[in-house]
């Protein structure tokens, strides 16, 4: 079991004084299906964190590896890969990688505010007739024993009791509630009647346990077995069964999207779906090479930066920006200018959209700030450093932020670029980082990392 085993303990107590026996006894018994979004029935001790939701909307590449990488290993991926996603095993008596050294809060909460979007999975009991387990000799699979109505209770209490050990798992590694808990659910032979149900009892337990808990369920299984379990009790028997909020999709078919024939076309879409389409592969990035499953991701509202509104809606974002001169009638640009200049302290005046003479003070006193020779004009080179001032986050496809729209001004300002700033990091501002990474010479991965954000924050076009 993971190092963090006494505090799920500790958990598990607390909850069940909490809740109660009847309480939990109708949570496993209810056969209605709960909204997706349907609030906790049952309140956890949750531990305070300003760890951000994960995965939360997204839209991009991710892996999954057994053990956690190596800090080192995280960083060198998260500059050079095109992954903005990564799965961990946190929790499960089931799992390979029941020693998980690197998992700790720290790590977890390293990476979430570096960028990196988390997957925790959790791996517990299996399908009665999947042959590769029980794994150990103390873990166990699901008890395919139908009971009194054909209900599997006993599979049923598994699933919940599995729910409350991963969701106590979770907690003690930082993550937040709303965000995704993903189980796994190996691949097994769907036309067993009996392991069939008692698994679909097991996961409509878990997932009723899981969202009581406060977490969002996700499921992880082939596109021919679990998957397709799940997609067929949705369709042939609506209602009966809690089914996950999120699909994870099993297909190694090599096509980066979230589609197979193994399901219909409108379970989980939008926004409900990833796809693993690679199995164990070795790839390398910034000279480390891990062993990977590769995924896409297609979850929630996809990739959204919210709404950017800057000195009271002035539009700072053009498919140019020519250098600034007195005389000059680039009334739009001189007033993003001034603004770009009043939210870094040198301009406290109205936004009036003329290279004036308070404007021109303003613009030495940003160049006298930035150890520059002063000058009338603020030329194409002034508007590189001034897009990109501010924080400097690792960016690749699936980013969408703020961030995403400074560096968008920053790369039309240098150049490589005549698209107007969206603030998602797509194909496009990827081609656009590839051409200035060619610039400088390079490794043209087409990711805005540290090396990036430097040259365009002194101004290099």
């Amino acid at each position: 079991m993971p190092s963090n085993q006494p505090a799920a303990r500790a958990f598990v107590r607390r909850l069940t004084a909490a809740a109660g026996t009847l309480a939990l006894s109708a949570a496993l018994l209810t056969t209605t299906a709960p909204a997706a979004s349907s609030a906790p029935a049952v309140a956890t001790v949750a531990k305070k964190t300003t760890n951000p939701v994960t995965p939360g909307n997204f839209k991009g590449y991710g892996f999954d590896q057994c053990l956690a990488p190596t800090q080192q290993k995280m960083d060198a991926w998260l500059n050079h890969s095109p992954y903005l996603a990564v799965g961990i095993y946190i929790s499960g008596d089931s799992r390979a990688c029941r020693s998980q050294p690197n998992l700790t809060p720290r790590w977890v909460s390293t990476q979430l505010s570096k960028g990196w979007r988390l997957l925790p999975i959790a791996l517990g009991p299996q399908a009665s007739c999947q042959e590769r387990f029980p794994r150990y000799k103390d873990d166990f699979t699901i008890n395919p024993t139908p009971g009194k109505g054909g209900r599997y209770p006993k599979a049923r209490t598994q699933g919940a009791r599995e729910a409350e050990k991963n969701a106590a798992d979770a907690e003690a590694l930082g993550l937040r509630h709303g965000s995704t808990l993903w189980y796994d659910l190996e691949g097994f032979t769907l036309t067993n009647k009996h392991c069939r149900e008692s698994a679909l009892a097991f996961v409509s337990a878990w997932v009723n346990r899981i969202h009581q808990l406060g977490y969002v369920s996700g499921m992880y299984s082939g596109a021919s077995s679990g998957i397709k379990m799940v997609d067929d009790a949705r369709v042939e028997r609506p209602g009966k069964f809690k089914l996950p909020k999120n699909i994870w999709i099993a297909r190694w078919d090599g096509k980066a999207n979230t589609s197979t024939d193994y399901i219909r076309n409108d379970g989980w879409r939008p926004g409900g779906r990833m796809k693993q389409y690679l199995g164990g592969h070795d790839e390398r990035y910034g000279n480390v090479t891990i062993n990977i499953d590769t995924n896409f991701l297609d979850l929630g509202k996809g990739n959204h930066p919210g709404t950017e509104r800057r000195c009271n809606g002035i539009r700072t974002s053009f498919t140019s920006y020519p250098a600034i001169k007195p005389g000059t009638t680039y009334k739009g640009r001189v007033q993003a200018l001034q603004c770009a200049l009043k939210e870094q302290g040198h301009y406290p005046w109205r936004m009036h959209g003329k290279y004036n003479k308070r404007t021109q003070k303003a613009v030495a006193a940003w160049q006298r700030a930035h150890g520059l020779r002063t000058s009338t004009t603020f030329s194409q080179s002034h508007w590189v450093r001034l897009h990109s001032h501010g924080a400097r986050p690792v960016l690749k496809v699936g980013s969408a932020s703020n961030a995403v729209r400074r560096l968008q001004r920053a790369l039309v300002a240098a150049g490589v670029s005549k698209d107007v700033a969206t603030g998602v990091y797509d194909q496009k501002t990827k081609k656009a980082v590839k051409a200035y990474q060619k610039r400088r010479k390079m490794t043209r991965n087409g990711n805005a990392h540290p090396v990036v954000w430097r040259y365009l924050a002194s101004g290099v076009r």
